[in-house]
C-alpha cells in the first residue's frame, strides 16, 4: 500500500489516503518521494477548475526522489538513483510525436495527476521513460519545480532556437517568470522583466533581468515599440495583448506558457505588418528536461523555494493559494 495525501472534493483539505498500486509494470519504476513541489496546476486539479478531476485525487507532479524498484524491462535507471518526475507519468511511445522525440506532445500521454496518483505521497510510480536522472550539481531539495515550471519556460528556448543576441521580455515575475529570468540571462539574452509590482523590480534585476518595465505604464509600453524578439508570457490573466505585440520587433514572437483562460483579443494587422507570431507550448520532452538540468547545473541555477514538511500539506497549499510565496513551494521529508 502507498500512503499519500488526497483531495476528496473541490477546494477541500487533503487528507491521509492509502491505495494499492498493484504489480509494478515491466517498463515502470517506483520512486521514494523525498521532495515534491506544489504548482498552481495542482490547485486547479484540486478545485476541478478544468472539469476532469477524479476524486480521490493525489496531486503532486514536481517529484524528486530515489528509485525504489524497477520493472523487468528497465535498464537505464537503477535502485538508488536520484530522479525527477514532472507533468507526464507515461507516453504511448508509438505515435509520431513520441517517435520524433516530442514526447510532451503525445496525444495519449498519461498525466501524473489526472487519472493517476501523484507525488504527495511516500511513493509514486511512473513509466521509466518519463523519469529523468538528476545530474551532479543540481540540488534535489530545490529541483522539483524545474520539472514543471522550469521546463515550461526553458522549452521555448530550444523549440524556437532563441539566440544569445535576442532581446527577450518576460511578462510576470512569479513562479514561472523568476526561473525564466535566470535561464535567459545564462542563455546570453538581453532580458527585460515586465512587472506591475515595483516591489519586484529590484528582485527581478537580482534574478537576471537587465532591465525592468512597469507593465501598467502605457507610455513605457509605447516607448518599447519594436524592441523585443521574444515576449514570454507567464501570467494567467487577461492583458492588453495588442500593446505587448506592438513591442515586438519584426518577426518577433509573443509566446504563452501561462494558462490564460480568457480568449486572446489580438488584431491581425499588427501580426501581418511585422510578420509577427503568437504561440504557446507545454512542458518539454524527457530529452529537453535532461538538457535543462545540465544547463542549470552548469550555470548553478535553481528555483527560489519555500519548504514545508509533508504533514504541513494543507498549510503549504494555503500558502500558495492565498499568500505570495517566494517563489515556489516545496514539500520535503
Amino acid at each position: 500500500m502507498i500512503k499519500a495525501y488526497a483531495a476528496f472534493e473541490p477546494k477541500g483539505p487533503l487528507k491521509p489516503f492509502e491505495y494499492d498500486p498493484g504489480p509494478l509494470g515491466a517498463f515502470d519504476v517506483e520512486i521514494d518521494v523525498d521532495h515534491c513541489g506544489i504548482c498552481h496546476s495542482d490547485l486547479s486539479m484540486i478545485d476541478n477548475e478544468w472539469g476532469f478531476t477524479q476524486y480521490p485525487l493525489v496531486p503532486g507532479h514536481e517529484v524528486i526522489g530515489r528509485i525504489r524498484a524497477v520493472g523487468s524491462h528497465v535498464s537505464h535507471l537503477a535502485i538508488g538513483d536520484v530522479v525527477g518526475l514532472g507533468w507526464h507519468a507515461a507516453y504511448c511511445m508509438t505515435c509520431r510525436s513520441c517517435m520524433g522525440g516530442d514526447h510532451n506532445l503525445c496525444g495519449s500521454a498519461q498525466a501524473t495527476i489526472a487519472g493517476h496518483h501523484g507525488g504527495f505521497a511516500e511513493q509514486v510510480r511512473a513509466q521509466a521513460a518519463a523519469v529523468v536522472k538528476l545530474p551532479e550539481g543540481v540540488d534535489p531539495a530545490k529541483a522539483g519545480p524545474l520539472f514543471c515550471g522550469g521546463i515550461t519556460v526553458f522549452n521555448p528556448l530550444v523549440q524556437f532556437n532563441v539566440k544569445p543576441t535576442d532581446r527577450v521580455g518576460v511578462i510576470g515575475i512569479g513562479g514561472l517568470g523568476h526561473m525564466a529570468l535566470q535561464f535567459l540571462n545564462a542563455w546570453g539574452c538581453e532580458v527585460t522583466a515586465f512587472t506591475s509590482s515595483p516591489d519586484k523590480e529590484k528582485e527581478a534585476l537580482e534574478l537576471g533581468a537587465h532591465h525592468t518595465l512597469n507593465s501598467k505604464d502605457a507610455k513605457a509600453l509605447k516607448n518599447a515599440a519594436g524592441r523585443f524578439d521574444l515576449l514570454l508570457s507567464t501570467v494567467n490573466v487577461k492583458l492588453n495583448w495588442n500593446a505587448y505585440i506592438s513591442t515586438l520587433a519584426p518577426k518577433g514572437r509573443l509566446h504563452f506558457v501561462g494558462a490564460t483562460l480568457e480568449p486572446l483579443d489580438i488584431g491581425a494587422f499588427s501580426l501581418i505588418g511585422g510578420q509577427r507570431s503568437v504561440s504557446g507550448s507545454p512542458v518539454g520532452s524527457p530529452t529537453v528536461i535532461a538538457q535543462m538540468l545540465d544547463f542549470a547545473a552548469h550555470h548553478d541555477l535553481a528555483p527560489v523555494v519555500e519548504h514545508f514538511k509533508f504533514d504541513q500539506i494543507n498549510e503549504a497549499i494555503d500558502r500558495l493559494r492565498n499568500g505570495s510565496p517566494r517563489f515556489r513551494v516545496v514539500l520535503s521529508r
